[in-house]
């Protein structure tokens, strides 16, 4: 899990208040009082006691008093102390297990896993379900083959190891001969059989910065073919994820604010900064957790994200977890996102 930042030690009866308070907010999303810790903490003490230690929780920064309210609620740093020390995983239920069995076990290529694993994150926890592609190591390109298919038309073919087939079509100024594009596709595979398609790219940039009347006209035109088509492979190769069940925060009073659902969404929609904090879980072994500002987004401040890497022949290819307020329930939601972790590894084994 997350690191967490350094906070004063708690006795086992500060341990055993913050507890009862922070899975009575996650219950009720309502502040918590002394006289419903009396009740249900189990131990023998006065309110006025249980207000004694709310106050040195709350001193310490545990908990604080919203508005002019007489109960407490958890702050981000009681969040992480209460994920890190005292949180008590529940089983998931067979139903559910049943389901991610059941969905991630009959697809049959990556991309369609990554849909089943995020909306299945999304239904079964209430909250946002978000899947990074998966991220394999970069195939090498074996063969390139040009098509016409009308003046302005051409049907790229790339033939990449691991025997896989990538058409595209490019749109182009000029028109070409057969002749001229079997020529073009020659002179490409000469050069780039064996790199990836950012080094097919990056080489062919290199070509076009060159002197340009020192070349001939097919070596101009094999280059100005390669770079339309390697420049659209790269950005359809480019990480992405899939994300479901946004509109399921819109029910946490948490997020009600109209201005934090536009940011969230937003945030949603564009990604990037989303895939960079998911990165920071694909190295890890496990369950990550981030609680508001740990996100490193300002967006994210007041949502926890619960993550996990999948994986394939032992190497971390992608990312899955949850995205929701901070008082989700972390003792299901941690099991889930584990499972589901697993499953689609395993699954991605038989694809």
């Amino acid at each position: 899990m997350q690191s967490s930042i350094a906070m004063p030690p708690l006795n086992e009866r500060a341990q055993r208040i913050l507890k009862v308070l922070i899975e009575e907010y996650i219950q009720d999303g309502q502040p918590v009082g002394s006289r419903t810790l009396a009740k249900r903490s189990g131990l023998d003490l006065s309110s006025a006691t249980i207000r004694n230690v709310m106050a040195d929780l709350e001193e310490m920064g545990y908990i604080h008093s919203p508005h002019t309210s007489a109960g407490r609620v958890p702050t981000s740093h009681g969040y992480r102390f209460f994920v890190d020390t005292l949180v008590q995983v529940k089983p998931l239920e067979a139903f559910y297990i049943q389901q991610l069995q059941g969905r991630l076990s009959t697809q049959l290529d990556a991309h369609s896993l990554v849909q089943s694993a995020s909306s299945m994150l999304s239904m079964i926890t209430s909250l946002t379900g978000v899947v990074t592609l998966p991220r394999r190591q970069p195939a090498l390109i074996k063969q390139i083959e040009f098509v016409r298919l009308s003046t302005h038309q051409v049907l790229v073919v790339l033939v990449l190891e691991r025997n896989e087939v990538q058409n595209r079509i490019i749109q182009v100024d000029q028109p070409f001969t057969t002749t001229e594009l079997h020529q073009a596709a020659s002179f490409l595979n000469e050069y780039l059989t064996g790199k990836t398609l950012h080094q097919a790219r990056e080489v062919l940039l290199q070509a076009m910065n060159q002197d340009r009347e020192a070349m001939n006209a097919l070596m101009l035109s094999a280059i100005e073919l390669g770079e339309k088509a390697f420049d659209q492979a790269e950005t359809e190769s480019r990480e992405d994820c899939v994300i479901a069940g946004e509109t399921n925060l819109m029910s946490y009073d948490d997020l009600s604010d109209v201005s934090k659902l536009r940011d969230l969404f937003g945030a949603f929609t564009k990604k990037r900064e989303l895939l960079s904090l998911l990165d920071k879980s694909i190295q890890a072994d496990g369950v990550q957790i981030f609680i508001g500002r740990e996100a490193g987004l300002e967006v994210f401040d007041d949502c926890s994200l619960v993550t996990a890497p999948y994986s394939l022949e032992d190497e971390h290819i992608g990312v899955l977890g949850v995205i929701g307020p901070k008082r989700m329930p972390y003792e299901r939601v941690i099991p889930i996102v584990d499972l589901t972790a697993k499953l689609l590894s395993m699954a991605m084994q038989r694809d």
